[in-house]
């Protein structure tokens, strides 16, 4: 069975434009995926290293006033305990370097990137968009 060709370039908002991940497939892509809101918790914060483990047990509320004020999230949801990594005037990540449009804390991102995308909006696909030169 021959494999689909791939919309070179899918829509954020239109889930039939993603394209299957398959692996390999980030190799060519723009990073879209970092363009999405990343939503983490107190450790994914712990982990990149912005939250001291003594910390933890502080008000999340009180974290995340810092952490707005310093503009490394830009919401916080109190019910749920749920920060949001700020986007850039361009719509990507904090983290993410605007040239090579790699991950600039790789090694240590939140769990929210580990697991994309088996998790997110459509399970087992990703708004590929092609590099561009």
């Amino acid at each position: 069975m021959r494999k689909p060709p791939l919309i070179a370039n899918a829509e954020l908002d239109r889930l039939e434009t993603w394209a299957r991940y398959t692996s390999g497939l980030c190799k060519d892509c723009n990073a879209t995926c970092c363009t999405m809101p990343a939503e983490v918790n107190v450790n994914d914060l712990i982990r990149i290293g912005v939250v001291d483990e003594f910390e933890r047990d502080e008000p999340a509320k009180n974290i995340a006033k810092r952490l707005l004020k310093e503009g490394i999230v830009e919401r916080f949801n109190q019910k749920s305990g749920i920060f949001t990594l700020t986007r850039t005037s361009n719509g990507d990540c904090y983290f993410l370097d605007r040239k090579t449009r790699l991950c600039t804390i790789y090694a240590k991102r939140p769990d929210t990137c580990r697991n994309h995308p088996q998790v997110g909006p459509r399970p087992g696909y990703c708004a590929y968009r092609k590099k561009t030169a």
